[in-house]
């Protein structure tokens, strides 16, 4: 593979991948505003967030078995079109309720992106080369939570909150165009895969209960939720117990997101000297070790601004550097069901962050002490899912391919 075409493979695959947190982090800003002019509050605005999040979860599940059964391209372009049609549907929301509802519809279409990019990785790259592609895509990742926040709080200001919904569609369409003459078919349709409710569940069954998968993506997928309570409390956080702008919020998230996008870079260097198993245990202590830090510190009232802003950009750098081993990790033993491994993957990362959003929602604490303790028991959780699982690990893989025969 020559290295231009590398290049624009990781751009595309990266693209998808970033659509739906840039759906997310593109109109955070905007919260104080949909309020207002939607006539609510801004925690029954952060509801659309959460309805993002299930809408999410539940769309990975259906386009699995899709994408083993006509391929990746097909039903990545039903999700885009889907995707399109509910950002306009966000654009005219009269409600609150309308906007919820077509926060979810919209999520539903978009995962198809995020599902699909992940799939491909497993089809197009070698397996010991996945977690370097991981975080090579959590590198063009980077620019949701780089710019969106930034454009959404100009384009908030400027002309409404509306707009913003309209440059999602755009970008949409944009990938699509990209996709349609860039990016190749990676996986041949399978005539042989039965889209029955039987055959898929127990295809599902077959993944669930391999012990690399089950202890990699659990607790990878809890690691990464402690990411979505920084972002589902961020507005409240900044904006409303520290009073900053939308501009500002927009920098400072843009800010923290070096954490996570510079940590994640780090792999190439750490892949090359540790195996991905030993990193992800080193994450996972660091991350809890620092957000016991930050609960105390946030309790204590005594960390201010500049000291949340820290405490936040040290536990996204944990789980910048976990996030791809673990993904190349439950993802290793599979290759004919890539597509139902990648969607269970990304349903327990946003299923568990969809929780954690609206558990964020019930706090009534004005301050970064939730945020902080929704961290710590993510950390530990996670730890303790990695070290029960992995000792089940060794021998748990055999025999993929004969239990997977027929389905």
């Amino acid at each position: 593979m020559t290295s231009q075409r590398y290049f624009f493979l990781i751009l595309i695959l990266g693209s998808l991948t970033a659509l739906a947190p840039f759906s997310i982090d593109m109109y955070l800003p905007g919260f104080p505003d949909i309020a207002r002019s939607l006539h609510t509050s801004p925690e029954k605005v952060a509801l659309s967030l959460s309805s993002f999040f299930i809408g999410i979860s539940a769309g990975q599940l259906l386009y699995g078995p899709l994408l083993d059964k006509y391929g990746r391209k097909p039903p990545l372009f039903a999700g885009l079109a889907v995707y399109i049609a509910a950002s306009v549907g966000c654009y005219f929301s009269t409600g609150i309720e309308m906007l919820i509802a077509m926060r979810f519809i919209q999520a539903v279409g978009g995962c198809a992106a995020s599902v699909a990019s992940i799939t491909m990785v497993r089809d197009i790259f070698p397996v010991k080369d996945n977690a370097k592609v991981f975080a090579l895509l959590i590198l063009v990742l980077g620019a949701s939570p780089m710019i969106a926040p930034t454009v959404g709080g100009y384009v908030t200001s400027a002309f409404g909150w509306q707009l913003i919904f309209l440059i999602l569609a755009l970008i949409a369409i944009v990938i699509t165009l990209s996709v349609i003459f860039f990016l190749p078919e990676s996986y041949q349709p399978d005539a042989s895969y039965s889209l029955k409710p039987g055959p898929i569940i127990s295809s599902f069954l077959v993944v669930i209960k391999t012990p690399q998968f089950y202890t990699y993506a659990i607790s990878g997928g809890i690691a990464f939720s402690g990411l979505f309570a920084y972002i589902s409390s961020s507005p409240l956080v900044f904006m409303d117990v520290f009073k900053v702008s939308s501009q500002v919020y927009g920098w400072i998230f843009a800010l923290l997101s070096v954490g996570f996008i510079g940590s994640s870079q780090l792999n190439s260097l750490l892949n090359k000297k540790y195996k991905s198993g030993q990193i992800v245990n080193a994450a996972l202590i660091a991350m809890v070790v620092i957000s016991a830090l930050f609960l105390v510190g946030s309790m204590q009232n005594i960390l201010g601004l500049a000291g949340t802003i820290i405490m936040i950009f040290l536990v996204l750098c944990c789980v910048g550097i976990a996030s791809p081993n673990t993904s190349a990790l439950a993802l290793a033993p599979f290759q004919k069901n890539a597509g139902t491994a990648s969607a269970l993957l990304g349903a327990f990362q946003m299923c568990i962050g969809s929780l954690v959003s609206v558990g964020v929602s019930l706090f009534k604490s004005r301050s970064s002490v939730p945020m902080a303790l929704i961290m710590l028991v993510a950390s530990s959780a996670a730890l303790l899912v990695l070290i029960a699982g992995r000792r089940n690990i060794k021998g748990g893989i055999q025999a993929l391919d004969a239990a997977f025969a027929g389905h």
